[in-house]
């Protein structure tokens, strides 16, 4: 197994950074807590940023241009030309403390995303797809905090993070965009992983590995498709959020990380939290999608 250190690469200071994507030639991201959605070009150093309506979990690029944002009440199309949102779908309407909050595109351009109850308490966070405008939940059954999902480079596979479970779960997409019952991918509930804290944003790379960040726990790891942990990246804050993959050449791996839950003491401990990270990585990241929305 390979272990090696995240460099600090931008001061951002966010409550819950969140989402990074490699889109063309910037890495997006957002900072759910206080409704931002930033572009950062590590080419030239410039960042941008704008205003959402409400908390933001991810934004995804669209083949019909502009970009897909997943806001609290549902997936909008965001135009960072005019910096406005409009709203494609609503989700969950019943449960107003949901919210979404991670997302990815399969290989039919369709958009897995999760919902969490914003409060972190009850098992209200559940699976949808949003497919060419039309949105439909999954059966996947519902959890606490979703995160993930992230899809396989061939597009067929998914992989479904129930955080506070701390487990992941994969499963087999069907032909017409449905998932399978599925099987535990990763179970950190072992003793020997007591301190790994809990599972978080996935991503997979060209091999079809998958890259976890993990919330409490100051690391960032990558398993194969076998399960096995071949790379870990230790970080000098608690919270890692969400790995990417992009940059040039594919080979350079961008983390969000959060400064939510961590006491008084600890924020003094850890200045750099809620930064962005960043490191190399050996496999890259696998050909670009767009959502077909």
């Amino acid at each position: 197994m390979s272990t090696m250190q995240a460099e600090h690469l931008l001061s951002v200071g966010a409550t819950l950074g969140e989402g990074p994507v490699w889109i063309e030639d910037a890495l997006w991201f957002v900072d759910i807590k206080q409704n931002t959605v930033f572009r950062f070009d590590p080419a030239s150093g410039d960042l941008k940023s704008w205003q959402a309506p409400e908390h933001v979990g991810w934004v995804l690029p669209s083949a019909q241009g502009g970009l897909i944002a997943g806001l609290q009440s549902g997936p909008h199309r965001f135009l960072p030309e005019t910096g406005a949102f409009e709203r494609i779908a609503a989700t969950q309407p019943d449960l107003p403390d949901n919210r979404l909050n991670d997302a990815a595109i399969d290989g039919e351009g369709r958009i897995w995303f999760g919902t969490m109850d914003n409060l972190e308490e009850s098992e209200t966070g559940v699976v949808f797809v949003l497919d060419k405008g039309v949105v439909t939940q999954t059966a996947l059954p519902p959890v606490t905090i979703t995160n993930g999902p992230a899809i396989s480079p061939c597009g067929t596979r998914v992989y479904h993070v129930d955080t506070l479970g701390r487990k992941v779960i994969r499963h087999t997409i069907a032909a017409d965009g449905t998932p399978d019952a599925g099987e535990v991918f990763l179970d950190f509930n072992g003793e020997a992983r007591t301190d790994w804290g809990h599972p978080d944003g996935a991503t997979c790379d060209a091999e079809g590995a998958v890259w976890l960040g993990f919330f409490g726990g100051s690391a960032a790891r990558r398993f194969a498709a076998d399960g096995t942990m071949t790379h870990e990246v230790r970080f000098p804050v608690s919270n890692i959020t969400k790995v990417a993959l992009g940059g040039a050449d594919g080979y350079t791996a961008y983390a969000t990380t959060a400064r939510q839950g961590l006491t008084e003491a600890q924020r003094a401990a850890e200045p750099l939290a809620g930064d962005l990270f960043t490191f190399r990585v050996e496999v890259p990241a696998p050909p670009a999608r767009r959502a077909n929305t």
